[in-house]
């Protein structure tokens, strides 16, 4: 785990951050990455974001090559065994291929934030059809897959932080949507589970 934890930040950010990236800007000419860091409630989301991102992966590092410094993150030494961790290991490469996935199906319609200038594609169907957040669906699973990986104080208040932002980014995201699509994203949301479910014969989301 103390390899296959570095190697698989490392990967994820180069398959769901600069490839997905590249890609968008490539065929469109327009960056993705779209937060503007106002002084608001999404810029304030978004700076606690980064800084969520920066204590993974200092806790990553210190996990891989500091065995004395990660012992003062106060391990949770009944999950440090090999059948969590295994379950750590498939829940995160799980994640990481829904997440890869779900962004592939979003298209150039993938953006990190909002962007008011673009009116981009109300994508509702593949692993849009059982999850409004099909993304964010994958990073809260790793952010528990994380946390199993390496379990310590702080990668438990990563995982309790991380979903915390993680609802009310969905949730700013939800209103702007909603603002945007109108009526065609009301009809989507109320057949649609926000996280995951299936549609009723009457086109509601039953959540699972």
């Amino acid at each position: 785990m103390r390899y296959f934890l570095p190697a698989y930040f490392v990967v994820s950010m180069l398959t769901i951050f600069l490839l997905r990236t590249y890609l968008v800007r490539a065929r469109t000419g327009i960056d993705p990455i779209a937060e503007k860091w106002q002084d608001d409630v999404r810029g304030y989301v978004a700076r606690w974001l980064i800084v969520l991102e920066l204590l993974v992966a200092a806790n990553v590092v210190l996990f891989a090559i500091d065995g004395s410094a990660y012992a003062r993150l106060m391990p949770f030494a009944a999950l440090e065994v090999a059948a969590v961790q295994t379950i750590a290991a498939v829940i995160l490469i799980a994640s990481l291929i829904w997440v890869a996935l779900a962004q592939a199906q979003m298209g150039n319609s993938w953006r990190i934030g909002i962007d008011p200038d673009a009116k981009t594609e109300l994508v509702s169907k593949g692993m849009f059809g059982v999850s409004r957040n099909p993304i964010f669906l994958g990073m809260r699973a790793t952010l528990l897959g994380l946390f199993l990986a390496s379990p310590n104080v702080l990668s438990l208040l990563i995982a309790v932080l991380g979903d915390v932002l993680i609802q009310v980014q969905v949730r700013i995201e939800e209103q702007y949507l909603e603002s945007v699509h109108g009526d065609d994203y009301l009809t989507y949301k109320a057949a649609t589970a926000r996280w995951l479910g299936i549609r009723t014969a009457a086109g509601q989301a039953k959540q699972v």
